[in-house]
């Protein structure tokens, strides 16, 4: 579909959750057909994990989205989905690549939504494929499994904050949970959800350079647990570290069932996502350094550089790969 005015920053760039939401929207519809396509009990696909993706160019106003998605392997009870999203100028006829993303989703019963039913096996092309494809599988699920140990974190204001602090630029928005952002089970879109979390994450970017930002990357997001119709979210951002050119921020999303609903406040979602700051020429700026303040504060920048390392040097290994003959 075509960009407009409505999806975009004030400079024209499209916002990194809008492109989420395509990119989960094409993910649903390729996956709950698949679950579907061997007749038997009717579900809806429901994302349950987003795997680190790359802003690899900016997207602008008027310029036309593609996005393509393709299942890639399928456990008993998941489906792996890689989706690229490719932009087009229709003036000029000029495309590229924008994003890569592979999302995991699993399927839920329309008759019971908390029984999750078996996927239909696809064929693979070779042996190797469904080997790599398990090898993905198994590390996801661990690493689903680590990231919902430490997930009991909770951002409180701050009063009078200082420039450049983590309380500062750290922000919350409030979103009642209503009929237009849910599935027909009646829980919250997937790509709903994280544009939510981009336009907080967003917000805390530019509260602490005072620039244009773009979405850089997003690391994995965790979909811990479902959110229903009719539940307050909190979705609140912090910043985590700041490099010369970028900065880490800490998303959650917090529910709390609202009407008719005994149960308590519960953390539903959480990721990482990365900014970096541009000039009116769309030129990188430097970042100011985050000032911590706090011993946790302190824990969470040296956290965020050893993953800003990591990645650094994933991407230089793979520079060298691609330029070997």
């Amino acid at each position: 579909r075509i960009m407009r005015p409505d999806d975009a920053n004030v400079v024209g760039n499209v916002h990194g959750g809008t492109i989420l939401k395509m990119i989960e929207e094409a993910g649903a519809i390729i996956s709950t057909r698949h679950c579907n396509s061997q007749g038997g009990e009717p579900c809806v696909a429901a994302l349950a994990r987003v795997e680190r993706t790359d802003f690899l160019s900016p997207m602008c106003i008027g310029e036309v989205a593609n996005v393509s998605a393709e299942i890639t392997y399928t456990s008993r009870h998941s489906v792996e989905v890689q989706v690229n999203v490719m932009s087009e100028n229709i003036l000029t006829g000029a495309k590229k690549v924008t994003n890569k993303a592979t999302l995991w989703y699993v399927p839920l019963s329309l008759k019971n939504v908390n029984k999750v039913l078996e996927v239909p096996p696809i064929q693979y092309a070779r042996k190797e494929q469904e080997d790599e494809g398990k090898k993905r599988y198994e590390e996801q699920k661990l690493d689903r499994l680590e990231t919902k140990q430490r997930n009991g974190d909770v951002i409180f204001p701050v009063i009078n904050p200082e420039p450049h602090t983590v309380g500062y630029s750290q922000s919350s928005l409030i979103h009642l949970v209503g009929p237009s952002d849910c599935t027909l089970l009646g829980f919250v879109h997937g790509g709903v959800t994280m544009k939510l979390m981009d336009e907080v994450a967003g917000i805390v970017a530019a509260r602490h350079c005072k620039t244009n930002i773009v979405t850089a990357s997003v690391d994995a997001i965790n979909f811990h647990e479902k959110i229903k119709k009719g539940n307050v979210i909190t979705i609140s951002g912090r910043m985590t570290f700041t490099s010369n050119k970028s900065m880490e921020i800490e998303v959650f999303v917090d529910a709390d069932p609202f009407v008719d609903e005994p149960r308590e406040r519960y953390r539903a979602v959480s990721a990482f996502f990365t900014y970096v700051s541009l000039s009116k020429e769309g030129k990188p700026l430097p970042v100011p350094q985050l000032l911590t303040e706090t011993e946790d504060e302190k824990r969470r920048f040296e956290e965020g550089k050893g993953r800003y390392l990591q990645t650094k040097a994933k991407r230089q290994a793979q520079m060298q790969q691609a330029a070997q003959p």
